[in-house]
């Protein structure tokens, strides 16, 4: 099967965007990561399937498939790349869209200086619904790994995030640390380990262990997962500057039940086929 795709990114965060709109897509597991493979496929971190959405509050559908071939539900970055993907590629041209995914519907708009601005929806704290293995209602609470206990905030952002306080990022053991908390069995669906560092009350640096593809250069579901738990613990104040390897986002949230709104870049790298 021959399929056409654009490579796009989100502060380096990498994917293969694919309309499902007008061309039939139905990836397998291995086709997913065939494509994302860097050596023998395009090379990604997600790839993104854009398709027409059966709800009648929604404009598109979006679909989420790790590098691991693996499905999940949210994708901050991606979703500044999707409003920029069906602009350009003519399917639309509302500037501000709703968009169905598998952890509910985000706004993304398109800004007139090329920005994206994401309403991400309102963050949730309940473990059930991370989800969270915990009998504590406490916002920080103790993960044991191997040879270390780690104090974490767990939430969702439509996607399940463990966030970590740390005192240099750069020195933080991510790749160690990312692995474990991925796959704890306290986190029945893994989950995306980030680790910040608090430069002042309006600002972070920030790593992310992803989901199923591994340390990535920006994440943006991680970035705003990152803002809440340091403003609910005290730590930050909205609006805050999220600096990741990739560049930086800013992230605004007003407090409990009120949407996260994510502000960034999205960029087209090229379009071509594939035969998978």
């Amino acid at each position: 099967m021959r399929i056409k795709f654009t490579k796009m990114h989100g502060l380096g965060n990498d994917f293969v965007v694919l309309d499902g709109v007008n061309q039939a897509i139905d990836l397998t597991p291995d086709q997913a990561r065939f494509l994302a493979d860097r050596h023998f496929g395009v090379g990604c971190d997600q790839i993104l399937v854009v398709e027409k959405s059966a709800r009648s509050d929604a404009d598109f559908r979006y679909r989420i498939f790790n590098a691991d071939g693996g499905e999940v539900e949210q994708c901050g970055n991606g979703a500044r790349c999707f409003v920029r993907f069906v602009h350009e590629k003519g399917l639309t041209t509302k500037r501000a869209i709703r968009v169905e995914t598998q952890g509910g519907l985000i706004e993304p708009c398109l800004e007139s200086d090329g920005s994206v601005t994401v309403d991400m929806g309102a963050p949730r704290f309940e473990p059930a619904h991370v989800p969270f293995v915990t009998d504590s209602d406490a916002l920080v609470q103790s993960l044991q790994l191997d040879g270390a206990r780690v104090d974490i905030t767990a939430l969702s952002m439509g996607n399940p995030h463990a966030v970590q306080v740390v005192a240099n990022v750069d020195a933080a053991p991510v790749a160690e640390q990312g692995r474990q908390i991925e796959k704890h069995p306290r986190f029945p669906q893994r989950v995306n380990a980030g680790f910040m560092q608090v430069a002042d009350r309006h600002a972070i640096r920030l790593r992310v262990f992803e989901r199923g593809a591994g340390e990535t250069l920006a994440c943006g579901t991680g970035a705003c997962a990152a803002v809440v738990a340091g403003i609910a613990r005290g730590l930050l104040d909205s609006p805050v500057k999220v600096t990741t390897r990739g560049g930086d986002l800013s992230i605004a949230w007003e407090g409990p039940g009120q949407p996260v709104l994510m502000t960034g870049p999205a960029v087209t790298v090229f379009d071509s086929e594939i035969e998978i």
